[in-house]
């Protein structure tokens, strides 16, 4: 009997740490308003505080964002280590388990999230709070949350079930990619494991409102085509009318061919549906398709098109069987006649033979010199890897002349034996190293860097004077793209350019290139020292100085399949390059024609 009791009291007493973690666990710590003198004092009400971007500038004397110009560890001694400098002086492990949750956000263009997390066992002892910085990825803003502990908390082990929230971080664009980064402190001088990053997406307009309330998420989900004789009808629904979807395009391609269908329905005829005719499609071809909203980036619906073969059958049969009575004897007269030619051009051929043999070698030769000879150039062997190039621009265009300088560095990578490097293949790299240093690294590190010139260069970034009121500052988001850094590049390497010119060295790293719906006068003076090329018109010039071949010589020039502006739209990744520039111009020359008016 009292071997049970024993055994009942040993799982009582080993229970009671699993239910006292049961109890942490449940618990859940949001930031307090605290002043950083409570932090100091240690007082009672200030046990996780956050701290805002005013109390840094009082203890600091200035503003450490705007001083430096992002998120930096923050300074410990200055903050809480006067009366104990030993308080900043150990090391703490990295938090585990970062989570990120969308919070509930009446506005339908922006998303809002919170960060939680659970500190670590390893130094626990010496934990005096976190640091959570938040970074769109591709761009330079930072955004900064700062949570202390006061001086008398001192946590233990049971604590690292304990989690921890931040306040929420509103205003994030929806569909886009962030890294969320949390570091526990203080942060020590050398070492690696003090934070742990995370990658994350928010929501999509239409995962968080629906469908039918995203424009540029809108696209077409019923799609029905039909065949009759040589005409092809494709019926599908229309966007919503809140949406304010007025007009669409049709994209059908096969073989290297194209045809491009405006779209505009009358609504008043009917509301939810509409039917249009694809014409000069080829009998016995299969297309893909695809339908959207004429929107900049509109999502498109793909289908597919078969245009069956038009059998045509005679009205009378009886006049072809006739017919094929009266042919057979004649075919049948003239199989004989073929046979008796063949028979004489076979004696004949030894005769033919020796006359062959009596033609002079030196004949023949002049005959083949006569004409024009092709020949395979090799590229020069003297690197074992391809051509570096760094592609810098301006997005200040718009969307659509960041997707055309996407495609232009997709199809140089892809048939013009280069490796590409563009911010947009690796926002991951210039979330962690931050845009600025992405671009001068990369710029020493290129072989060749090519800055595509665009009216976006006029364009000068102005400060959005938030650092007015630091508490706003410090709580307001603003996420924009990488423009600011992407000129701040482009002006370093300007600098480059005329260091180099000064020193006389050689100025073949940097090219510089317009689209065909820029101008010449959208090249920078600076940049007017460098080569210049406008694409795709001299596209077989980049390629010669990408890898130092020359495209003429004495008595011939090099011919590139495939790399000309009249060749490269044959290839896949050359129809989405030339569509892209078409549509970038089309977008840039709406955006001259609306500031002129407005101009005047």
């Amino acid at each position: 009997m009292w071997r049970s009791a024993l055994v009942v009291l040993q799982l009582v007493v080993l229970g009671l740490p699993l239910w006292a973690q049961d109890d942490v666990t449940a618990t859940a710590f949001a930031p307090q308003d605290c002043t950083l003198d409570c932090v100091r004092q240690g007082a009672p009400g200030c046990e996780y505080c956050r701290i805002t971007g005013a109390d840094i500038k009082e203890a600091l004397g200035f503003n450490s964002i705007q001083e430096f110009g992002s998120c930096i560890p923050w300074p410990c001694l200055e903050l809480l280590g006067e009366e104990d400098p030993e308080i900043c002086q150990h090391y703490v492990q990295a938090p585990n388990d970062v989570t990120v949750e969308s919070v509930q956000e009446p506005n339908p263009t922006s998303e809002t999230i919170l960060v939680s997390w659970k500190p670590s066992y390893y130094g626990i002892a010496f934990l005096r709070g976190f640091q959570v910085t938040l970074q769109a990825l591709g761009g330079s803003t930072v955004a900064c949350q700062l949570f202390l502990f006061h001086r008398n908390v001192s946590l233990v082990a049971t604590h690292a079930q304990r989690v921890y929230r931040s306040d929420p971080f509103p205003g994030l664009s929806v569909g886009s990619q962030y890294a969320v980064t949390v570091m526990a402190l203080p942060v020590p001088e050398e070492w690696e494991r003090f934070y742990s990053s995370k990658i994350f997406s928010t929501r999509s307009c239409e995962e968080k409102n629906g469908l039918e309330q995203c424009k540029n998420d809108w696209y077409p989900t019923y799609v029905e085509v039909q065949q009759e004789g040589t005409a092809i009808t494709v019926t599908f629904n229309l966007a919503p009318q809140n949406l304010g979807i007025t007009s669409y395009f049709s994209l059908c391609y096969a073989n290297g061919m194209q045809n491009y269908t405006e779209i505009t329905p009358n609504s008043s005829k009917n509301k939810t549906h509409h039917s249009y005719q694809l014409n000069d499609l080829q009998e016995g071809t299969n297309y893909t398709c695809e339908i959207a909203a004429n929107e900049v980036d509109a999502v498109r619906k793909a289908f597919n098109v078969q245009v069956m073969h038009i059998h045509k059958e005679g009205p009378r049969t009886h006049f072809v069987t006739a017919s094929l009575a009266l042919i057979l004897p004649l075919g049948l007269a003239v199989v004989a006649i073929i046979a008796v030619l063949l028979a004489a051009l076979t004696r004949r051929k030894p005769e033919l033979q020796m006359e062959k043999r009596d033609i002079k070698p030196d004949i023949t030769k002049q005959y083949h010199d006569s004409g024009s000879q092709e020949e395979m150039v090799s590229l020069p062997r003297s690197r074992l890897t391809p051509p570096r190039l760094l592609i810098c621009y301006s997005s200040f265009d718009g969307p659509a002349h960041v997707k055309a300088v996407m495609q232009l560095g997709a199809f140089i990578q892809q048939h013009m034996a280069t490796q590409v490097c563009l911010d947009l293949w690796d926002s991951l790299s210039m979330a962690e190293e931050g845009s600025m240093a992405w671009h001068c690294r990369q710029i020493r590190e290129s072989d060749f860097v090519l800055v595509i010139c665009s009216q976006g260069f006029n364009h000068r970034f102005e400060p959005s004077g938030l650092e007015s009121d630091d508490e706003e500052a410090n709580r307001r988001l603003n996420f924009g793209s990488n423009s600011f850094s992407s000129n701040a590049a482009i002006q370093l390497m300007v600098e480059e350019v005329c260091r180099a010119k000064a020193r006389g060295q050689d100025l073949s790293k940097y090219m510089a290139a317009i689209f065909e719906y820029s101008e010449e006068t959208d090249i920078p003076t600076e940049l007017r020292l460098v080569s210049q090329y406008r694409l795709m018109s001299d596209l077989p010039l980049l390629f010669s100085h990408l890898h130092g071949v020359a495209l003429h010589r004495p008595g011939g020039y090099l011919k590139i399949n495939n790399i000309s502006e009249g060749s490269f739209a044959k290839l896949p990744a050359g129809a989405a390059l030339q569509w892209a520039i078409h549509e970038a111009g089309l977008a840039i020359g709406g955006k001259i024609h609306t500031s002129v008016e407005e101009g005047e």
